[in-house]
């Protein structure tokens, strides 16, 4: 114990330290700070709000209340995490590429007059601290359920820590692959190939939930599942056109291809669900908007409309083939098709953002215009970050798994349902 205080003290000490690196010159535009709050606070409002009953309804009801608590402690632990050292291993002074420096410890040094672009450096913190917190909630829907809920809290302080936190600087932070050129307009290499790939690896090491394949597994509620999508859908403004950190020609750019993309991936996947089952159903419609959703996040700012539809229509398609048919043709149990929706739709998006960036919208080349280089560092983007996340995702796992004894709750209290076994509460009175 007293180890453990004299570490905080030192880190403490070392917080109030003076650090200089950010001027306060520059000038503030008040409108560019003021659509960056409200960008802030409506991606903020996707992981509590819009993920948690987008996830929470598409689980059973004995555990929509741990689903939904899943995305909500998430958010806590990384918003604490993110301002006491997050942001500074994120968007410190490069070290070697690989990772920001503790400049920043507990936003030392930073002001309030201090800038970013045009912006306060706080508000662009916490602007990029919600994309660390919905990151994280999204690997929770391949392993609902069946985990233990003190492993999901390791789970996302270590995750976002030794994962996210590198993957966010390499891109966005002046790392490696930003010098290479790589284009991540709002987060399908940082955010969603990242979630995607290590809902994936939880999953297969967690094992399956028990019945999978042999009994119904209804969702609680379809209604709230729609609503999360349509909570969704609106925070995605703030999600991709807030990435242009102005309010400007970019922003509008990204807020029309979002929404143009969302729309035409929910009748791509409801097209195809007709087709194929003789009827299309509302959770397909909803999960075809956020399959759209997350493939044009890279691109939202690179392409132009016809990109757009065509990164939606294939997103639809991707997306309902992967939840449909690839975890059962596979045999894995990806629960709430984090990896089908998120990891591939996230590759699809970063891969296709080297295709369609068109030099007339935002002064890149993409393959369709000459330019097979800016495809080819989108595929190794894409390469680095999967074999990254897995691998470390999987020594994560492994050390939770020692520290908790174990990743899943027993066999009776997921008969029982995690809402009663672990908060003693009940989502819905049967």
């Amino acid at each position: 114990m007293m180890r453990l205080f004299r570490w905080i003290l030192k880190i403490s000490w070392f917080a109030l330290l003076p650090a200089t690196v950010y001027a306060s010159g520059g000038k503030l535009d008040s409108g560019d700070t003021a659509w960056m709050i409200v960008a802030t606070a409506l991606v903020m409002f996707m992981t509590p709000a819009g993920l948690a009953l987008f996830y929470g309804g598409m689980s059973r009801s004995k555990n929509i209340l741990n689903t939904i608590a899943m995305s909500f402690v998430a958010y806590c632990i990384v918003s604490i995490v993110w301002v006491i050292y997050g942001y500074s291993l994120s968007f410190g002074p490069d070290i070697r590429g690989l990772i920001g420096n503790f400049n920043y410890v507990f936003m030392s040094g930073i002001l309030p007059n201090n800038l970013s672009g045009s912006v306060p450096v706080f508000i662009f913190a916490t602007f990029q601290m919600t994309f660390a917190a919905i990151t994280v909630a999204l690997a929770s829907g391949s392993v609902v359920e069946r985990l233990k809920f003190s492993s999901w809290v390791l789970f996302s302080l270590f995750w976002v820590t030794f994962i996210y936190f590198p993957i966010a600087h390499w891109v966005w932070g002046g790392g490696f692959l930003s010098k290479l050129g790589i284009l991540d307009f709002a987060g399908g290499t940082v955010v969603h190939i990242n979630a995607g790939v290590a809902g994936l690896v939880f999953a297969l090491m967690l094992g399956k939930r028990r019945g999978f394949k042999k009994i119904a597994m209804p969702p609680s509620s379809i209604v709230l599942t729609t609503l999360g999508a349509a909570l969704l859908w609106f925070g995605w403004f703030g999600f991709n056109a807030g990435s242009a950190l102005a309010s400007n020609g970019s922003a509008a750019l990204a807020f029309i291809n979002t929404n143009t993309a969302a729309a035409i991936a929910a009748l791509s996947w409801m097209g195809i669900e007709w087709i194929r089952n003789n009827h299309p159903t509302v959770l397909g419609v909803s999960s075809g908007a956020v399959a759209g959703l997350v493939a044009i996040t890279p691109a939202a700012g690179y392409v132009n409309l016809v990109g757009a539809m065509v990164i939606g229509i294939v997103s639809g398609a991707l997306g309902f083939y992967s939840a449909s048919y690839l975890k059962f043709k596979l045999n894995y149990d990806d629960s709430l098709d984090a990896f089908g929706v998120h990891g591939v739709n996230g590759i699809w998006g970063a891969l296709a953002t080297g295709i369609f960036a068109d030099p007339r919208m935002c002064g890149f080349s993409g393959l369709i215009y000459g330019n097979l280089h800016q495809f080819l560092v989108q595929l190794l983007g894409v390469m680095v970050v999967l074999l990254y996340t897995a691998t470390l995702t999987f020594i994560i796992i492994k050390v939770i798994s020692f520290i908790t004894k174990g990743l899943r709750v027993d066999d009776e209290d997921e008969l029982k349902g995690l809402d009663i076994a672990i908060h003693t509460e009940k989502g819905f009175e049967l």
